[in-house]
């Protein structure tokens, strides 16, 4: 498929749900709490309002059968669910309403009855190649071409479901190309040196996390000296030469923790400048998800939609989710990552962020060998956030096979991407959980082995 193009199929099931929005006055839609399903709520949400139709948003942590039943009980005439909906195909299509749902994760049943746009259908990997807010953003494009200015948003969710980070891909490309042309997004040069002021910058920095400097006032300082930078300097300020020495001090520091090559080139990835948002897609993105995470969704949508108050009071909540998720990611660097024979597991009930310190561990201090999971058992119902690598994808290992399996072995429910995914089970059975996991991540390991 020439990524630039959208497939026919796709845009025949996007014509047909911007038909159904238009025969309507009210869209009730429903998305995923993080950052990729809010901005996909907030690009549908503007949408709807440019086409006139009054709207309600409810942001979901999980689809499960608990929320499956309050999508079921709500009296409306449309559905609209983003960033969910792949594993309740069936029960969706049972709803009285019209239902559209344009999702990206691994799919269940393709359906019958209802508008399902998914990159999955069309032979486009939803892992890397197009996420919720593409898939909303495609079909916001198709029900009016003025919503390409909401181009800007959808790189926020694929910022933030990580699906930049080895290059634009299929659906993604199509937003992209038409972004730059329109001259919503600027392309900026890739780094492992943090943009700002270099000793808060590095002292709070998770992506790269730099052990002995991230989290550390005294180490960030020493760092910035070894490399013979005066701490009070900014990024933007370094000069070609002070720029060269802190990149290779970094990548130094990173070779050391046993980084992969992968992984280095990942963290000095192009970054997407978006000069009417006056930041860049990774840090929106960060804004919303923070709002998300501390549940405040509804500040993310309307931050999403542009309200000015609401994007300073996510700009606050994400600098207290950075500051979070040092705290986690330094309590694992501290003993608290446990070894299991094909799993590497952390408690996270106390720190919280579960995902964004299972990310930051996989790639800059676990095993690499093994996926990493981050286990919060904070309430009776357990969440579970999961982490792989392509090289571990690569030997076999189904994150979102093995969670959906793990988890409805212990009463739970779970599934996502074969490189990320989540789930949720009773608090109580979380030895049982691990277990079940480790087992088999070990058979999906010697079937593929079995293979070569």
């Amino acid at each position: 498929m020439d990524d630039s193009v959208l497939p026919p199929k796709l845009l025949s099931t996007l014509q047909a749900a911007a038909e159904l929005i238009r025969g309507h006055d009210f869209i009730q839609i429903y998305s995923h709490y993080d950052a990729d399903g809010i901005t996909a709520a907030s690009i549908a949400a503007k949408a709807a309002l440019r086409a006139g139709k009054q709207f309600r948003v409810t942001i979901m942590t999980t689809l499960d059968d608990a929320n499956m039943a309050v999508i079921a009980g709500t009296k409306t005439e449309c559905v609209l669910v983003t960033d969910l909906g792949a594993s309740f195909i069936p029960q969706l299509e049972a709803l009285p309403c019209d239902v559209i749902v344009l999702d990206h994760h691994t799919l269940g049943v393709q359906a019958q009855r209802i508008c399902y746009a998914n990159p999955h259908l069309y032979g486009i990997d939803g892992m890397n190649a197009g996420c919720g807010a593409t898939m909303a953003f495609l079909f916001a494009i198709t029900l009016d071409e003025r919503n390409w200015d909401l181009a800007p948003v959808a790189l926020a969710g694929v910022a933030g479901d990580r699906q930049h980070l080895a290059g634009m891909k299929g659906l993604n490309v199509f937003l992209l190309e038409g972004a730059v042309q329109r001259k919503l997004v600027q392309l900026l040069p890739g780094s492992l040196i943090p943009v700002g002021s270099l000793a808060s910058a590095l002292y709070m920095n998770t992506d790269p996390y730099i052990r002995g400097v991230s989290g550390s006032s005294d180490g960030t300082a020493q760092f910035l000296a070894a490399a013979g930078i005066p701490d009070n300097k900014e990024a933007q300020d370094l000069s070609d030469d002070e720029r060269m020495r802190l990149s290779s001090l970094i990548a130094v520091k990173l070779i050391a923790q046993h980084t992969s090559q992968e992984k280095l080139e990942e963290a000095a990835r192009t970054r997407y400048y978006l000069p009417a948002w006056h930041t860049d897609a990774e840090t929106l993105a960060d804004m919303l998800n923070a709002c998300g995470r501390l549940g405040l969704a509804g500040v993310g949508v309307a931050a999403g939609l542009g309200d000015p108050r609401c994007l300073d009071q996510a700009r606050e909540l994400a600098a207290s989710a950075t500051r979070a998720t040092m705290d986690g990611v330094l309590a694992v660097d501290n003993g608290g990552l446990c070894q299991l024979a094909n799993i590497q597991w952390f408690d996270s009930s106390d720190s919280g962020f579960t995902g964004m310190v299972a990310g930051t561990v996989m790639n800059y201090l676990g095993d690499p060998a093994k996926p990493t999971i981050g286990i919060n058992c904070s309430e009776p119902t357990a969440k579970v956030s999961s982490r792989g690598t392509n090289a571990q994808l690569a030997r076999g290992i189904d994150l979102a096979n093995a969670l959906k399996r793990s988890c409805d072995a212990v009463g739970g429910q779970g599934g996502g991407h074969r490189i990320a995914s989540g789930g949720a089970f009773p608090s109580a059975r979380r030895e049982e959980f691990l277990t079940k996991l480790d087992s088999i991540i070990g058979e999906q390991l010697a079937a593929a082995a079995k293979k070569v």
